[in-house]
């Protein structure tokens, strides 16, 4: 780590404040837009006239972009400067944020998302990598819980911002961005030091950049188009496409000096296990998380501001206990955990099957989002501790990053691909009757999704002798279990570069 404004800065000094409130206010933008647009999808359909195909892409085009994104830019702020690279991701995403939120059309919208997640994909690296670059020992710790506890308190009030901009007017969701993007780049010019990587890899991977983006894309164009009659061409031509462009994806992997991601990563079962959980877990959230938010609002009548707060048990219980659960991760293992969460969230599930015309919050929604969170606190703290017990210490920031683009992908192209699989499309999001029927063959899609990563978890994480990683030092302990409380919703939580672990994503 090379440092050009502090050596190390210390909790409770204002500089220390400053990078907090800076960290905090960045990886919240990216965060609320995740979560806060769905709660808008219903009105946006209204307000532009778009039928559920540009639902999804609203939806999809900013995850599309970040997914392929992430890992390059957490190699550009490792190269160029972490701050530099954060304060650009801002502006950029305050950019994109202003062309959604004037958006005349549904096409306009999607492509204001997609650099939306370009923003997005620069500026998330770089929130926590700026924490640990700036702070150290005992300070970086307690930099890194107060950022999760922040973060924490941001997402709690997140949905009732959300929703009551919503019910004002949707465009504001996204305009509301500008003035706290204005902010950020203000204080991280004047107060947050510039950290680089000296070992940062001298040339970034543009062709498997490239190549990962052009996979997924086409992935999604082929599920996204998979419900509509007649189209059985242009979804084979795109499935093939997004196959062959993947697997090329790999190729230049195994063979590039300086791969985005690291093979010797996938030479841990574990590390592919954990991943394999992470897929399938995080493509059932994905889908949950855009069809509730409508199904409240269609079929059960809900206002945005209800529908938005209708999951904010999970984000209390993960701030509650997330920590406590990954300290008890550490003494009994994560195979219990990782395979008891994932089936307490699909019993949530089944229990959302009575959400249905006059549903009541009491009695047909809280019960089931109560366990449904319970299975998520289980799930998300020791899922980020296997993924980085799987890797090398050099590896640690890539093996996160990778994680994270799993969660990411997953959530992509389940909700690309489920809603037609559960036969919702065209205008049946403006029919109670005709969506709330596609929304239970959803949600039993879902808790198959999470059957089956319970099941990949039960047995495939056996911990045989040979395989018992090295003992945890206590900061790195501290660091894992703190990190991950308020953004295991979206993605599993990007692991800070630390000096010595080789930097973040290569």
């Amino acid at each position: 780590m090379t440092t050009t404004d502090s050596a190390g800065l210390r909790m409770h000094t204002p500089q220390a404040r400053w990078v907090l409130l800076t960290t905090v206010l960045g990886s919240g933008l990216a965060m609320l837009d995740a979560t806060v647009v769905n709660v808008a999808l219903e009105r946006i359909g209204t307000d532009l006239g778009a039928g559920f195909t540009g639902l999804q892409w609203t939806v999809n085009a900013y995850t599309l972009t970040l997914a392929s994104l992430i890992l390059l830019g957490g190699s550009l702020s490792d190269r160029f400067g972490r701050r530099r690279v954060f304060v650009v991701g801002v502006t950029w995403f305050a950019a994109a944020s202003l062309l959604c939120g004037l958006a005349p059309d549904v096409g306009t919208l999607v492509a204001a998302r997609a650099l939306q997640g370009v923003g997005a994909a620069l500026l998330t690296p770089g929130s926590l990598a700026i924490i640990s670059a700036s702070f150290s020992g005992e300070d970086r710790a307690a930099a890194v819980g107060a950022w999760s506890g922040l973060g924490g308190v941001a997402g709690a009030v997140g949905p009732f911002l959300g929703g009551w901009l919503v019910e004002w007017n949707w465009r504001a969701v996204f305009l509301l961005n500008l003035p706290l993007a204005v902010v950020i780049v203000l204080v991280a010019a004047r107060h947050v030091p510039e950290t680089r990587d000296p070992d940062a890899a001298p040339r970034l991977d543009w062709a498997g950049t490239v190549l990962a983006a052009a996979g997924l894309a086409a992935l999604t164009y082929a599920l996204t188009t998979a419900g509509r009659p007649g189209q059985g061409a242009v979804v084979a031509a795109g499935a093939v496409g997004g196959v062959l462009a993947l697997a090329a994806f790999v190729a230049v992997q195994r063979r590039s000096a300086h791969p985005l991601v690291p093979p010797a990563l996938f030479a841990s079962p574990r590390f592919t296990a954990a991943n394999a959980v992470t897929f399938l877990v995080y493509a059932a959230l994905g889908v949950l998380f855009v069809l509730l938010v409508l199904q409240l609002q269609v079929v059960s009548g809900f206002s945005p501001l209800a529908a938005g707060t209708a999951l904010l048990p999970v984000t209390v219980l993960m701030l509650l206990f997330s920590a406590r659960v990954g300290a008890l991760a550490q003494r009994i293992g994560p195979r219990p955990l990782l395979t008891g969460g994932p089936l307490v969230a699909a019993a949530g599930l089944l229990l959302m099957l009575r959400i249905g015309p006059g549903a009541s919050y009491g009695a047909d929604v809280l019960p089931g989002a109560v366990l449904f969170g319970a299975g998520l606190t289980l799930l998300v703290a020791p899922l980020t501790a296997t993924v980085l017990d799987a890797a090398e210490a050099r590896f640690a920031g890539a093996a996160s990053g990778v994680n994270n683009a799993v969660a990411r992908a997953a959530g992509l192209l389940a909700v690309a691909a489920v809603p037609a699989a559960a036969g919702i499309g065209g205008d049946d999001h403006t029919d109670p009757g005709a969506f709330a029927g596609g929304f239970r063959v959803a949600l039993l899609i879902c808790v198959g999704l999470l059957l089956a990563g319970a099941a990949v978890a039960a047995t495939t994480l056996r911990r045989p002798l040979d395989d018992v990683p090295a003992p945890t030092p206590p900061e790195e302990a501290r660091l894992r279990v703190e990190e991950c409380p308020h953004c295991g919703v979206t993605g599993p939580q990007l692991h800070p570069s630390r000096p010595g672990t080789g930097g973040g994503p290569r």
